[in-house]
């Protein structure tokens, strides 16, 4: 068994094609895309944590795809995701489960790892998608560990003690622990992101 990591997969979103330049050319392609690479790496039996902004789009049809995509997932909730909000958390939830998600944790998650603990969180310490910074009272405090994180959309792979591993991040593909250690252990501060191609 391995344990992945994703982010911002964005199932059911249309403009994302366009804003983060995913080598798609409708939103079809792009989840029938997300759901092949997932499944080209992870197998049934892994465990995968998705940090946050699974779909948009119809609800319906989005959450859907969450039933084709291997492995044992579990959610950190992302701002995109319905049960971002308190309005109507619960029943959010239970959407969000019965499409096939384990585990639902909102803001941050301590993940002990035999190399040492790492905080997940949909959030980075510091740094966004765009220019401003958002949702700053929903970030994590740096206390020194490592953080995984999504949200910013592939502006790095690694960026000192923190890693995108969002889908933006990594070409459409989870990634392995075993990757992240090993980027971890990288001397360099910051890392470009794996191209979609």
């Amino acid at each position: 068994m391995s344990t992945f990591f994703t982010s911002d997969l964005h199932f059911g979103h249309a403009n994302i094609i366009e804003y983060c330049r995913r080598p798609f050319t409708s939103v079809d392609r792009m989840n029938a895309g997300l759901i092949e690479r997932w499944n080209s790496v992870v197998g049934t039996g892994d465990d995968v944590w998705v940090l946050g902004d699974v779909c948009m789009g119809h609800i319906d049809d989005s959450l859907a795809y969450v039933e084709q995509l291997h492995g044992t997932k579990r959610l950190i909730v992302g701002n995109h995701d319905r049960m971002f909000k308190e309005s109507r958390r619960e029943e959010w939830e239970d959407r969000y489960r019965a499409a096939g998600f384990v585990d639902i944790i909102h803001g941050k998650h301590t993940l002990a790892t035999p190399d040492g603990d790492l905080l997940l969180c949909h959030f980075p310490y510091q740094g966004d998608s765009g220019s401003t910074e958002r949702f700053a009272d929903q970030r994590p405090t740096d206390r020194g560990l490592p953080l995984l994180h999504g949200h910013v959309h592939g502006r790095w792979r690694k960026n000192g003690r923190m890693v995108d591993v969002g889908a933006d991040a990594w070409g459409g593909y989870p990634v392995r622990l075993d990757d992240i250690m090993e980027l971890l252990a990288k001397p360099d501060a910051f890392l470009a992101t794996l191209n979609w191609d």
